[in-house]
């Protein structure tokens, strides 16, 4: 068992590299981000080759925050800007060696930003690929993202189908609890089209060692159903206690 820290929300005191050395003092097979674009890539790129972690993801600019953006790939009319974000997360991932990008929808619904969606995920493959980088599409769940473009499972395979692979899907555990359940199963049924799996308590996102999921069974259980990949651990530490690690391990 594998385990990614977050670092969009593990070792905020810290700035981004020391937090890279932080996650790597505490076990951690690898680090990912939500949006690291304040930090100059050369100095990340930097801790993560002493610390010898991979960088599994970071997450394309959310947008104008303060106007209520919470991404920009699904929004009609805004194709520009969408896009300018698609390259900043390109430009950024080669320079660390990054894995994949996740490519933000944002707020917005309909067969326009269907559409919209479908194309920019389409350029940002097409952009992404001679980098060896991937992308992938989170479902966010919608009492914590109000019309966010794929509230659920469903919506974020449709993309994936429509794109003809393009992009694969970031199943988080905790969104998928509070808008479905039944996770194996979901994991299981859409292995193939699963690029990384996240886990957090439900339903406090807290440390992922209590609540409705019982993860330390769960996470074996999708190893034993074929994953192979690592899962990245996305919650807000209420203890700061990395017992959960031994016990899942």
């Amino acid at each position: 068992m594998r385990f990614s820290a977050n670092l969009g929300f593990l070792f905020r005191d810290l700035a981004l590299p020391d937090a890279i050395r932080a996650a790597k003092r505490y076990g951690f097979a690898a680090v990912e981000l939500h949006w690291p674009y304040d930090t100059d890539a050369s100095v990340v790129a930097e801790a993560l080759a002493e610390t010898d972690l991979p960088l599994l993801g970071i997450n394309t600019a959310r947008g104008d925050v303060a106007a209520g953006d919470f991404g920009l790939s699904a929004l009609p009319g805004r194709e520009v800007e969408a896009r300018a974000a698609i390259d900043q997360a390109i430009e950024w991932a080669a320079a660390t060696g990054c894995r994949n990008i996740h490519v933000m929808a944002g707020k917005s619904s309909g067969e326009e930003a269907f559409a919209a969606f479908t194309g920019n995920v389409r350029y940002a493959a097409a952009a992404a690929s001679p980098h060896g980088i991937g992308l992938l599409l989170e479902p966010l769940n919608t009492r914590d993202a109000p019309g966010y473009f794929l509230p659920d499972l469903s919506s974020a395979l449709r993309v994936v189908d429509a794109t003809q692979g393009a992009a694969k899907v970031m199943f988080d555990c905790y969104h998928m609890q509070i808008m479905r359940g039944d996770l194996l199963a979901s994991v299981a049924a859409h292995l193939d089209r699963i690029g990384h799996i996240q886990f957090a308590a439900v339903p406090d996102r807290a440390e992922p060692d209590h609540g409705e999921v019982d993860y330390g069974w769960l996470l074996r259980a999708i190893v034993e159903a074929g994953y192979t990949g690592m899962f990245g651990a996305e919650y807000r530490p209420a203890t700061g206690s990395f017992s959960w690690m031994e016990r899942f391990a």
